[in-house]
């Protein structure tokens, strides 16, 4: 009786999440899927922002090396307590890696944690045999390389395990980093760009702690479908930390390192910022905002004005639930003035008409499975074969009553329409993206052009970028050809 009973349970919450009765149907209910279970009772003191080192690697034969170990770790997120993690060169996450458009690079990552990962360098344009995703496995004791010579503009992109079923566990752990592209384009702007100091990164995650103050990540199955959430918000592996910054324009960089949560980010005061930039790419023109909204996996850099804050204290806060990631105290008098331009870049946009093809993507759930046309990922099926240089329109449909995001690897697309309008494709999301969000029930039309790489036999990945989602089946595998 007892089997039977689960078996019903589990039936009657898959519907229930498919309906869009989940706590995160509603995308902005101000709670977003709040799991409080586990939650630690230990004290924390507000500490400084830890601030990742900025690693600009080794030439060696004229190729950039970045060595890096992934690691178990101990780090003190709450006073006095040591709590296991996996890092990279740390104690938890990982150094930000500099990386220059045209330079040739070996970013290599030996495995010490003792079981397989990956490194899958996610946002960054290269060849499938090099993307880090779950065929490119690195097992334990051994150095995996991604070598590849950089051709991008200059954005802010990330690295994280890619290990097929345990993705986000190895990323709840811990293991994630910064990468900065920068080109002369860049460089030029009149942009805040002292690394920690105007131009600061920013990787927000929420986790759950047991009473031992240590991570818990045990998911339960209503979890793996709405995502696994956290009740204690982190900002570069720290509890409720402030940074003190000069009276200036300052620069965030910031990551949705999340498992499954959409942020909803803004200041206290209600002060307008400007978004300067995208997954991939500066937009052409900043764009003013009170509230950004992050889902799992998306970048943005804005620029927030403190000029005349001297003596003042903001907090960026996530709205959605209420929580607060950092706070900024205004301390110091500018060493430098920058001043925000009114043109960014210039951005290659391809016409929907010279499309050659459309490919349509139904992220679904059934009975605790989680597909993308009716299928759900298997390493040994390629689903999709895409023409190098060809334009084409993918169409990505969420039939589900929860929230989901959908990412493709190695490349960047733009958004065209979001539920059959362009009107409703938001100023901030016309930019390359690499990861876009979808509501409820949502439908976007976003155009893509795969270039320089074609490799029949070695796969990209395109999935939801909701961790617990890409562990449990919501993924696919395509060739370029």
């Amino acid at each position: 009786m007892k089997r039977r009973a689960f078996i019903a349970l589990s039936i009657s919450a898959a519907a229930w999440l498919l309906n869009g009765c989940g706590t995160n149907g509603n995308p902005d209910n101000g709670n977003n899927g709040t799991n409080a279970g586990g939650g630690s009772e230990i004290g924390t003191t507000s500490a400084p922002l830890p601030i990742p080192q900025l690693f600009k690697g080794e030439v060696r034969n004229g190729v950039r090396h970045f060595d890096l170990s992934i690691d178990k770790a101990a780090h003190s997120f709450f006073s006095g307590v040591a709590t296991a993690t996996y890092a990279v060169n740390s104690t938890y996450l990982g150094p930000t890696l500099l990386l220059t458009n045209g330079e040739e690079v070996s970013i290599n990552y030996t495995n010490n944690i003792g079981e397989e990962t990956t490194m899958h360098g996610h946002g960054m344009h290269l060849p499938a045999i090099m993307d880090g995703g779950p065929h490119q496995m690195n097992d334990p004791g051994k150095t995996w390389s991604a070598r590849y010579r950089v051709s991008q503009k200059a954005c802010t992109n990330w690295y994280h395990p890619h290990l097929m079923g345990k993705t986000a566990e190895h990323v709840y752990k811990g293991l994630a980093g910064l990468i900065i592209v920068q080109d002369d384009e860049s460089r030029a702007l009149d942009l805040p760009d002292r690394y920690g100091e105007d131009d600061i990164p920013l990787v927000l995650q929420d986790r759950r702690f047991d009473s031992d103050g240590q991570i818990l990540y045990a998911p339960t199955r209503m979890e793996i479908m709405r995502g696994y959430i956290g009740d204690t918000y982190i900002t570069n592996g720290a509890i409720d930390p402030f940074i003190e910054l000069e009276a200036k324009e300052i620069r965030l960089r910031i990551l949705n390192g999340s498992n499954a949560s959409v942020y909803k980010l803004g200041f206290d005061d209600g002060r307008r910022f400007h978004q300067i930039a995208t997954d991939n790419a500066f937009l052409e023109a900043p764009v003013a905002l009170t509230r950004l909204r992050l889902s799992p996996g998306e970048r943005a850099e804005i620029v927030v004005d403190l000029s005349g804050d001297k003596g003042k204290t903001l907090l960026l806060k996530d709205y959605r639930r209420g929580k607060t990631f950092l706070e900024l105290r205004v301390t110091k008098d500018a060493v430098t003035q920058t001043t925000l331009p009114d043109t960014l870049t210039n951005l290659t946009r391809f016409d929907p008409q010279n499309a050659r093809n459309t490919r349509t993507f139904r992220l679904s759930g059934m009975m605790g499975r989680l597909l993308i046309n009716g299928v759900e990922m298997n390493m040994n099926v390629i689903n999709e074969r895409v023409p190098l240089d060809q334009v084409e329109i993918w169409e990505v449909h969420n039939n589900m009553g929860i929230e989901h995001n959908f990412h493709i690897h190695a490349t960047h697309f733009m958004v065209l329409e979001r539920n059959g309008s362009a009107a409703n494709v938001a100023e901030n999301e016309k930019g390359y993206k690499d990861v876009i969000y979808l509501a409820p029930h949502d439908t976007l039309r976003v155009i893509v052009k795969m270039v320089d790489y074609k490799d029949a036999n070695n796969p990209y990945m395109y999935h939801c970028h909701f961790l617990e989602h890409e562990d449990a089946g919501m993924m696919g595998q395509f060739v370029v050809v």
